[in-house]
């Protein structure tokens, strides 16, 4: 009888769909899933593309424009005067046509230059899009693992008040303790497993959030991928525990500054380009026409081949290009501006980063042994309380300290490793580390 069950079984494994079987993803699973599936790195894509099509508009303006022309024109009836064709049957008109315009300043240039330095803060602003989203999956990483693991505890928690309610149960039926005892624990209990509910369902949330944010199926599992610390203990060259270097590697690899670096030129660019409008533009033109008439006048001259040049300067304007220069001037003031206030809160932000890292990781150190305490302490109250040496308050305080510190403990530790990628991705080196693990 075994043997036809257990190949029933072998075969059902083998059968099963594929999808029934939950993926377990790592962090850089995660990574490299969000990378690959996020709407939003792809809208920071199609803004690199439209920079691209951006630069290859200025450069067309370089270039003369070839066009080609053609004209029909049917009369009612052909006229003739005194032997000659005042109006033909119909006429035919057609010809190329080469045009150029450019301004004597060379603000085109200066056009092209700005579209090719805008390709290029693009490629940064989408590395910033891409850094901060690694972030957000992080945490949302994180997030799942702690609440996963404060449903654990709370868990471990109902099962360790049944047994102490079990406990003040018998002991009230032997006569030992009173009825308040019981009630006490019942209630302590009930509490805990309303606790249970809510850290549950935080789970849920946390576990949609988690799949939403990297575009993966619900029903996943996560494997946990802690930040070794001596993976953390060198960042590009800087050591964890030197600020003023991890300060000047925010300052040199972050890819918002050089956006923005490449923003202030691209600003200095546009005053250029405005103050260009100051200068006369110069056209010219190059035609081949062609006229065929039915009749013919036999005087027409049906082919013309000629060039023209032709310069513009508009004298008065209402102080269009005076308006024009002074707002390019005063936008590239407000992007300086812009500029030494990002370089100040990357600053803050390194140094926040920084103490919370050495501050989680002190702590974790005092927690684990508080941890180790609170255990010793319930097992110790809880042996007392069973020999009537400890009163049911010392049991629940000793359960409360412990849930208290094994909560704290769950806390910090996640917290401990969210901080260093928070320091990663604060210094600018996140994107690339995570690219040299894939």
């Amino acid at each position: 009888m075994k043997k036809p069950i257990l190949l029933t079984v072998l075969f059902s494994i083998i059968l099963m769909p594929f999808g029934v079987i939950a993926a377990d993803y790592s962090l850089n699973d995660l990574y490299r899933i969000a990378l690959e599936k996020s709407s939003t790195i792809e809208i920071a894509k199609e803004g690199l593309y439209i920079s691209e099509q951006e630069r290859d508009m200025a450069r067309a303006v370089l270039m003369p424009t070839l066009s080609a022309y053609g004209t029909h024109t049917r009369y009612s009836d052909d006229k003739i005067r005194n032997g000659a064709v005042v109006q033909p049957e119909y006429s035919n008109e057609w010809g190329l046509r080469l045009d150029q315009s450019f301004s004597l300043s060379g603000r085109e240039l200066t056009a092209y230059e700005i579209a090719k330095q805008g390709i290029t803060k693009s490629g940064f602003d989408l590395k910033g899009v891409k850094a901060g989203y690694l972030m957000d999956v992080a945490s949302s990483y994180y997030d799942v693992l702690n609440a996963r693991k404060t449903a654990e505890i709370a868990k471990v928690n109902v099962e360790r008040l049944t047994g102490h309610r079990d406990a003040a149960g018998k002991r009230l039926a032997a006569g030992a303790v009173t009825k308040t005892t019981l009630l006490r624990a019942e209630a302590e209990l009930a509490g805990s497993r309303a606790d249970l509910i809510k850290a549950e369902n935080d789970l849920r949330l946390a576990r949609t959030i988690l799949s939403e944010l990297a575009g993966i199926e619900a029903d996943f599992g996560l494997t946990e991928e802690g930040e070794a610390a001596g993976e953390a203990v060198m960042m590009e060259g800087c050591a964890i525990s030197d600020l003023e270097c991890l300060k000047r590697l925010a300052l040199d690899a972050r890819p918002e500054l050089k956006a923005l670096s490449i923003e202030k030129e691209i600003k200095k660019g546009e005053v250029d380009y405005a103050r260009g409008a100051y200068w006369p533009s110069l056209s010219i033109e190059g035609v081949y026409h062609r006229d065929e008439d039915e009749p013919a006048a036999a005087t027409a001259l049906d082919e013309k081949i000629y060039g023209g040049i032709t310069i513009n300067f508009p004298f008065f304007e209402g102080g269009l290009r005076r308006a024009e220069v002074s707002a390019a001037r005063a936008k590239a003031r407000q992007t300086e501006a812009g500029m030494a206030n990002l370089e100040k809160d990357v600053r803050i932000e390194v140094e926040r980063n920084y103490l919370n890292a050495l501050t989680t990781s002190a702590v974790l150190a005092q927690l684990k042994a508080e941890v180790e305490y609170a255990r010793d302490n319930f097992s110790a109250v809880t042996k007392q309380f069973q020999y009537g040496l400890a009163d049911s308050i010392d049991v629940i305080d000793a359960n409360t300290l412990l849930v208290r510190s094994e909560r704290g403990l769950a806390n910090a530790g996640y917290d401990n490793e969210l901080a260093i990628i928070k320091l990663k991705r604060t210094t600018g080196t996140l994107l690339r580390t995570v690219a040299d693990q894939q």
